[in-house]
């Protein structure tokens, strides 16, 4: 199946040399601990909190509108401390989610409305549905399926998931497209 142009205003974004698209609506907290590697686009009205502990995200990621990425953190006697926040390579975010997690591998799809907990580890190449609630310390294997709320797993993926995703997010790279109005 083909998708479908999805045209954005070319003045509402921002293209790095790197082909990173990044809409001006965007909040970059801490911008400079902030790393996207290449061809990722980050929609109106997301949050990354870079300013709280380094992120670095691959390269043909697509972060999603109302999304919120801030790096896990763990509580102390003496305070709190944050953790560096590493995002694979064709990582997909969907709207309305908020990412709190310790590592999320290559290859993973992310549904809309997720909450991702503390310090989760999303490994290569698994999907988490729509909705999805994962509670902190949660690890998710490679090639399976969570869903619901709390998270669980409830099936599991093919093996070439990380085939699919690459052709989807590249797809998606290649059909975000800017219109003058």
């Amino acid at each position: 199946m083909e998708m479908h142009d999805m045209p954005y205003l070319l003045r509402s974004y921002i293209e790095t040399t790197s082909g990173n698209k990044i809409s001006r609506q965007t909040v970059l907290c801490g911008s400079q601990n902030i790393i996207l590697l290449g061809k990722v686009i980050v929609q109106e009205d997301a949050v990354i909190r870079g300013d709280l502990a380094n992120i670095k995200m691959g390269r043909f990621g697509v972060v999603c509108k109302d999304v919120v990425i801030r790096p896990s953190h763990k509580k102390f006697n003496v305070g709190v401390a944050y953790f560096a926040l590493n995002i694979g390579d064709h990582v997909y975010i969907g709207e309305k989610t908020v990412v709190n997690a310790g590592i999320i591998g290559s290859y993973v799809y992310i549904g809309k409305n997720c909450v991702i907990g503390r310090r989760c580890h999303l490994k290569d190449c698994c999907v988490i549905e729509d909705n999805t609630i994962l509670a902190p310390d949660t690890v998710v294997p490679s090639f399976t399926r969570y869903g619901g709320s709390p998270a669980q797993h409830v099936g599991d993926v093919p093996e070439c998931q990380m085939d699919l995703m690459v052709d989807y997010t590249r797809n998606y790279y290649q059909h975000f497209v800017p219109t003058k109005q």
